[in-house]
């Protein structure tokens, strides 16, 4: 199973950037799939997830501004990221498994893709 995460990158409060998650070796559509991020000194925490039906949960910080998708065509998660804040800054992470509750603890990773997010 690998997951590859790309799409990081610098920019300004009040940007936006798409992060990509390119799954293999995995059942992309029967899986629970979600977004994590990690900044330093700080425990990681959940972004966003995908369920198998296509329902979504969001991190209240992010709610409105974050959007979490997929492409099972394309064995392909994306998390479309807008209005983009200083305290977005973090490693951000995908993550698989076919079950949400235990995504964070059991899941597939990824490498990480650095989100920079500058005032």
């Amino acid at each position: 199973v690998q997951l590859v995460e790309s799409g990081g990158g610098s920019v300004q409060a009040g940007g936006s950037l798409r992060l990509s998650c390119a799954v293999s070796g995995y059942t992309h559509r029967s899986a629970c799939m979600g977004w994590f991020r990690q900044a330093p000194g700080k425990e990681r925490e959940g972004v966003a997830t995908i369920d198998s039906d296509g329902s979504t949960t969001y991190a209240d910080s992010v709610k409105g501004r974050f959007a979490i998708s997929k492409d099972n065509a394309k064995n392909t998660l994306y998390l479309q990221m807008n209005s983009l804040k200083p305290e977005d800054t973090a490693m951000y992470y995908c993550a698989a498994h076919p079950d949400c509750d235990l995504l964070d603890d059991f899941g597939y990773w990824g490498q990480g893709t650095q989100v920079t997010v500058s005032s």
